[in-house]
């Protein structure tokens, strides 16, 4: 299967209806995401996760038509303490999500501020919460640099006219700051600290399922940022499978397999493309997030495992490279929404 590039700036809409000129995929995010209308069906979102050797964090700023969604989650990787916490906004009142990936993107409220800024070769994330956990209070100041030659995944998802997605996967990018939480600090430093973005924009239909992975590192002096997906873009001729190497991307157009126990999402799961060699990859899990939401109309059920991916990987001309405890993560996403 080979789809489409996408070179050029392209509207993902045309009277609120997919623009049959944007389905596609590309090394940059082209996309301009004028998605208007199908209320309650539009979901947006803006998903940073940075990684270190101490620690993974997380904040996003969300809009499913009849709400906001914000959530922020720490995990200590040396002891395996976590917290997270959400706040919901009715009717997502005062949260408004910019068209472009390259857009800032604010919000404050009374118990958590969340800023993602955008400058002409970087995104500062400014995070700021009074209670995070028994009193503790955390605040994240963290610059992500990526040049304008940083290639990325780009993916155009046609479900149908009236239900499709634009996704932009962002692996990699040297991440340099600091979180302080409680009395703790980490201090991220841009050879060891990697930021990744998912931004979505799409109309979906209420029911959806979807697996997604993604690790970020340095392996053998090489900046490696991996990202896999399953089920949602299943029989649509479009996938977000493929990965960043120093900042260039190799685009998978195979289809991946996943394979794990949901009894048991602990034990190692297996990620193979099918029909080629290019991805043969287990993920190993050290910790279990299990985020469930019950509000209404909006079901949401996560399981994400964090760990560690081994194995290998094809790069476009063939080369084969070794993956060997790359951190990242991998989960099982079932949604009513």
């Amino acid at each position: 299967m080979q789809a489409i590039e996408i070179k050029k700036p392209v509207r993902l809409c045309v009277d609120g209806r997919l623009n049959d000129r944007s389905v596609g995929w590309a090394k940059h995010p082209l996309v301009q995401c004028n998605v208007t209308g199908s209320y309650p069906r539009k979901k947006k979102w803006n998903y940073w996760c940075v990684t270190s050797p101490e620690v993974l964090f997380s904040a996003t700023i969300s809009h499913i038509d009849y709400a906001a969604v914000m959530f922020v989650y720490i995990l200590d990787l040396t002891t395996k303490e976590f917290y997270e916490k959400t706040s919901l906004i009715p009717f997502g009142k005062g949260v408004h999500m910019p068209e472009g990936v390259r857009e800032s993107l604010h919000y404050d409220g009374k118990d958590m501020r969340i800023h993602f800024d955008e400058l002409d070769e970087s995104t500062t994330l400014t995070i700021s919460i009074y209670d995070f956990g028994g009193g503790k209070g955390l605040n994240a100041d963290i610059e992500l640099s990526r040049p304008d030659k940083y290639e990325s995944l780009n993916v155009v998802v046609p479900w149908a006219q009236k239900r499709f997605q634009f996704t932009s996967k962002q692996p990699a990018i040297p991440a340099s700051g600091k979180i302080t939480w409680g009395d703790k600090i980490y201090l991220m430093q841009s050879d060891r600290a990697f930021g990744c973005l998912d931004f979505g924009r799409g109309v979906w239909k209420y029911a959806s399922n979807w697996n997604w992975g993604s690790a970020s590192g340095v392996i053998d002096g090489q900046r490696i940022g991996l990202n896999f997906g399953g089920q949602w873009t299943d029989k649509t001729g479009q996938n977000e499978n493929g990965f960043v190497i120093n900042d260039r991307l190799h685009k998978i157009h195979d289809d991946i397999k996943w394979e794990y126990n949901n009894n048991d999402y602990h034990k190692p799961w297996r990620l193979t493309t099918i029909g080629s060699d290019r991805v043969n990859l287990q993920f190993m899990p050290i910790f279990e997030r299990i985020a469930e939401t019950k509000a209404v109309i909006i079901k949401s059920s996560v399981h994400q495992l964090i760990g560690h991916y081994q194995g290998t990987i094809k790069t476009d001309d063939g080369k084969t490279i070794k993956i060997d405890s790359l951190l990242g993560w991998a989960e099982d996403h079932k949604a009513k929404w």
